[in-house]
């Protein structure tokens, strides 16, 4: 006859966890990665294009001189800018690269997060406006509103506009997690899309803003936006979540439901559980929020008594 089973050896009960510890789960699964954020900038191809582009206004210059050397002195002038510009740049990426090695390298333990948001305070002066964007993307995974706190704290009025751009993004999608739908379309309303250089950028801001209008009545508008983009591109592999969470909230604001259903279909390929955004999230468009429990509920992670109560 077997032995009873010991206190040792007895199957423990998982321990349930509170919707908050949910939510807070389903934050990290759908975030990007630190590569998503990290600039790609190809410093040497900019410095060689800004080298033609100042060869030709010193040729120019030196042809007109011959009636005036106003030239010259334009053409320095331009040079020296170019030249503090380029300094600038190079010192803009090199802190970016950093401080996307250091969000990398926080990891998913809360001591590695700790350990960064340490570094942050430490190592970075304070008003550092890249510096406060890594503390608040770290903040957002225990306490989204002191990350949006932190990121009020810039002024957006007197940063770049790329710069401002980013920090806009990530307060809307702070605020798109909250269910603050307008304030996270006024932020995303002002986004310059055009001006992102950058295809990851322009991507990421265009999933942002595509969620934010999707829920807010501007569901055409949201569609024919996110349609330039391809969320199986293996180019923007760290974004196919949020582009696919984006898309999967335009098409059932546009009525489309077989579209959000296929929306939520790849997200349910990449980890069933992101499905569980649609069902514990606030103000889901109650059909997007129904498919979504359909398909969490045939896919087994869950038990369907858990999914009716929303998780």
């Amino acid at each position: 006859m077997p032995d009873a089973p010991t206190e040792s050896t007895a199957p423990k009960k998982k321990k349930k966890k509170s919707a908050a510890e949910m939510q807070r789960e389903l934050r990290d699964l759908a975030k990007p990665s630190a590569d998503a954020q990290e600039p790609k900038v190809d410093l040497t191809k900019i410095y060689v294009r800004v080298g033609l582009v100042l060869g030709v206004v010193w040729a120019i210059a030196a042809i007109v001189t011959r009636w005036t050397v106003i030239p010259l002195y334009a053409a320095g002038a331009l040079t020296v800018a170019a030249v503090g510009a380029g300094i600038w740049l190079r010192g803009y990426v090199r802190k970016s690269r950093a401080l996307g090695a250091l969000l990398k390298s926080a990891g998913e333990t809360e001591e590695g997060r700790q350990e960064a948001l340490r570094r942050l305070e430490t190592d970075f002066k304070k008003g550092d406006v890249q510096a406060a964007i890594a503390r608040a993307q770290l903040e957002m995974q225990e306490d989204p509103r002191k990350a949006l706190t932190t990121l009020e704290s810039i002024d957006l009025g007197k940063q770049l506009s790329p710069v401002a751009d980013q920090v806009r993004c990530t307060r809307a999608t702070i605020h798109l997690q909250l269910g603050e739908l307008q304030e996270a379309r006024a932020l995303v309303d002002k986004i310059e899309l055009g001006k992102q250089q950058e295809p990851k950028t322009r991507a990421m801001f265009a999933a942002v803003a595509g969620e934010a209008w999707g829920r807010t009545g501007q569901s055409k508008k949201a569609v024919e936006l996110l349609d330039l983009y391809n969320p199986e591109d293996p180019e923007y592999g760290e974004m196919r979540v949020q582009m696919w969470r984006s898309r999967a909230f335009a098409c059932a604001g546009n009525g489309d439901m077989k579209g959000a259903a296929r929306a939520l279909k790849k997200l349910g390929e990449v980890n069933p559980q992101l499905l569980g955004m649609f069902v514990v999230a606030k103000k889901v468009h109650p059909m997007l929020q129904q498919e979504a429990k359909q398909q969490l509920m045939r896919s087994g992670t869950v038990q369907r008594r858990m999914v009716r109560q929303k998780m």
